[in-house]
């Protein structure tokens, strides 16, 4: 079962794109945070929904939230892919997609891509918004919204 509005957040660690452990107590549950889940690096709707939260990062750091992106692809991909578009915020490796699976994020077409789904989550650790689309660009828009929204 996907987690909801009112959830709280599942602790978990990943590697990094400098394969660095990444432990969600480090940020979650000290400042909003965007926890995107995508299907894949270097495909046309992945690539413009990253550098769609690149183009509005600043946005985010100033309403002093963190955004993370999650796929099952491997570190040295989630690296090139970060170089090669600029991204500056933290993109984590779940190839074994046990976060994922914390999550409650079901797999789609069946079972080969993954679902993209984004959960913006309050300075206390709760989900605040799930909103799952295909369409990338929709998800930079509607988490900046409720960003704004939880930090007024």
């Amino acid at each position: 079962m996907i987690l909801k509005v009112g959830d709280k957040v599942p602790v978990f660690s990943a590697k990094d794109v400098r394969g660095n452990v990444f432990e969600s107590q480090s940020i979650i549950g000290e400042k909003p945070v965007v926890i995107y889940f995508y299907p894949k690096d270097d495909t046309a709707i992945c690539t413009a929904q990253a550098c769609g939260f690149r183009d509005s990062y600043q946005d985010f750091q100033d309403l002093g939230a963190e955004v993370i992106g999650i796929s099952s692809d491997g570190q040295q991909s989630h690296q090139e892919f970060s170089t090669k578009h600029n991204l500056p915020f933290i993109l984590l490796s779940d190839e074994d997609q046990k976060i994922k699976n914390q999550f409650g994020i079901s797999s789609r077409f069946f079972g080969i891509l993954s679902a993209r789904v984004t959960f913006v989550v309050d300075k206390d650790g709760v989900v605040q918004m799930v909103f799952n689309s295909i369409f990338g660009k929709n998800h930079i828009i509607k988490a900046l919204e409720k960003v704004k929204e939880l930090t007024k």
